[in-house]
Parts: C-alpha cells; structure tokens; sequence
C-alpha cells in the first residue's frame, strides 16, 4: 500500500549525499511517494541549517499530511531547539494518524514530545543510515563493501508500521557467561539467564539513545517514567562512559521507578590496554549488582542495520522467560495526546 513519505532534517546537515539519494531511490522503489522538505540538504556549520531553519522543517513535516515523517540523519542539534518545537501542532499531526521516525539525535524529540504531550513517536531508522546504504563490493573488487540493501528485518519492521501491522518483538538474550566474576554477580547473571520470569503488563516504553537522554535529565523535557520498560542503546561510548551515564540515572533514581531495562546495541567503541578486563559486560554485571530491576540484553535496536520499530510512549507488555524475550503493544489504536 502506498504512503506519503516526508523527509526533513533536524539534526546535522547530510554530509553524504549519495546515501540519501539512495534512500529515496529505496523507499520509491518500494512504491511509496516521497516528499524531501525544502532544506533537507541546507548545511550550517555542523547543522542542517541554523536553528529557525530546522524549527521550520520540522513544522513543515508536521503539516504536510504525511502517513511518515522520517529524519534524514542524527547527529547533533535538536536539544538546542527543544524551546521551539510548536508541541500543541507535533501532537495534533500525530492524532491524525502521523507517525514521526528516527534514531539518535531524534531521541530529543521524542522525549520532549512524550513529556510535553504524552503522544507517541517511533524509534527506527533514519533514511540515510536506513536505507541508504551503499553498495556491495563486486567481483572484480570495487564497490564499498557494505550491504547493497537495507536489512531485511528492518525494512520489514518499518513496513509493518506503513501498513500498521506490527504488535510487537522478540529476540534472546546474550548467552553471558560469569567468568571470573564474583560469586555475587555470578549468582545474579545465572538467576537472571536462567531462571527469572518477567511480566510487566501495561508499562510505558520509553528511552532512546543513552547519551541523548541522559543529557535531558533535570529538563522540561525529560519524561517522568514511573513503571515504565526503559530502552538504550548508544555508539562509539566506551563502556566506563556508558557506565557513568547508567550511574547518573542511578542516582537520581530514574532506573529505580523502572519495571524492566532493555539493553539494546553498544557498538563502535574501542578497548584499551588498560581497561583491564573491565568492558560492556562489566557495566551490565555492576548495574544488576545497584538495582532490582531487571536488565534484560540484546534488544535488536541501535546503530546496527538490523533493528526493530519501537513505540516510544506506547503501554506495552513485557514477557521474559529464561533467554527469551516478548515484548508486545498489540494493535495501537487512536490514542490522543493532550493536545487533542
């Protein structure tokens, strides 16, 4: 089934052209209508375009009656307009039935948007990243190397929601093994492998990227979570770095007044000599060890080419047994924000 495809960027300016002409050739092959905003490809400074400019995309998006509202690229740059968004029109699109999509950077937004008005926005792809992907290397050795297609359990994700049919996601958790750990986390990672049993109905998810959110904590636009299912998922952040973050959410007891953390994927960082065994694992062992709430691993979502559409601000159910995971928010009917 056709729909109406609007592209925009609210974040930093698209460096790599050819990705986003890509992405569009992808998304029309796939027969839908694609509407680019007219300063989709400005650039200001690090930006894609100064902040009236973006302000101004993203009303635009807003009001072009699309059935997706779908950021170019993430970066860095929406914290700062945060102010500005016209939320009462954000809101309103999305009772219409818009669905605004995005990773990274856009995690800002839809925060902000959740906290604002209680509305709900997609965590998903971005057209460059998405689907514009570059080419395979062919025989005779050119090429880049990269898969020539988008993923197929993303496309298929994000064309589930075009049809409105995706209800949920599943996937197994990391195998961990407790390997010189002490007997302490050792029982802890066993119990939560092998033995708990989660049920946690009708719980808010919500979250993004790790760094995104982190830096919205004590801000007006910082959802207030309680009971909710926490996901995160970050890039290029070492695990201490990752770890800090988790610790501020500690201590200010945003973790606490969770029923579930959905780790999802920490990649393209680089361990050191004298990080001493200390890694990504280590940061999951020490979390466990400061909170009851479940930490549940491996959530397809991230900087990764295969990854899952998420409903951020949607009341979903989580069910965990053993490695197994579902998480399900079933058929989303017309749920209006406070704004309606």
């Amino acid at each position: 089934m056709k729909k109406h495809i609007y592209i925009y960027s609210p974040s930093g300016a698209v460096r790599d052209k050819a990705a986003f002409k890509r992405g569009i050739a992808r998304l029309q092959a796939l027969g839908h209508e694609v509407e680019v905003d007219a300063d989709a490809l400005t650039s200001f400074q690090r930006f894609a375009g100064d902040d009236d400019t973006r302000l101004a995309a993203i009303h635009r998006a807003a009001a072009s009656g699309a059935d997706v509202a779908l950021i170019s690229r993430g970066g860095y740059g929406l914290t700062r307009i945060l102010p500005g968004i016209r939320y009462k029109q954000v809101a309103k699109a999305i009772d219409r039935g818009m669905s605004f999509v995005g990773i990274s950077d856009f995690t800002a937004f839809q925060s902000a948007v959740l906290a604002k008005t209680g509305a709900i926005t997609w965590a998903g792809p971005a057209l460059c990243e998405g689907f514009g992907v570059g080419q395979k290397a062919d025989v005779d050795g050119h090429g880049s190397g990269v898969a020539s297609t988008p993923d197929e359990i993303m496309e298929a994700c994000f064309d589930d929601l075009m049809q409105g049919q995706g209800e949920g996601s599943g996937w197994r958790q990391l195998l961990e093994k407790p390997k010189n750990a002490t007997k302490s986390v050792a029982d802890t990672l066993i119990k939560t492998r092998d033995a708990v049993k989660i049920n946690a109905k009708d719980a808010v998810l919500w979250g993004g990227n790790l760094t995104v959110l982190t830096s919205l904590l004590g801000t007006p636009y910082f959802p207030d979570i309680k009971g909710g299912v926490l996901f995160l998922e970050d890039v290029a952040e070492h695990p201490y770095r990752i770890e800090r973050m988790l610790t501020q959410l500690l201590h200010t007891g945003v973790l606490q007044r969770q029923k579930a953390l959905l780790l999802g994927q920490f990649t393209d960082f680089k361990l050191v000599s004298h990080d001493r065994g200390f890694k990504l694992q280590s940061v999951m062992d020490w979390v466990r060890q400061q909170t009851k709430v479940p930490v549940i691993t491996n959530l397809p979502y991230g900087h990764v080419q295969t990854k899952v559409m998420l409903p951020v601000g949607a009341k979903v159910d989580l069910c965990v047994e053993e490695r197994e995971v579902m998480l399900v928010w079933g058929h989303l009917h017309h749920h209006p924000s406070k704004f309606a």
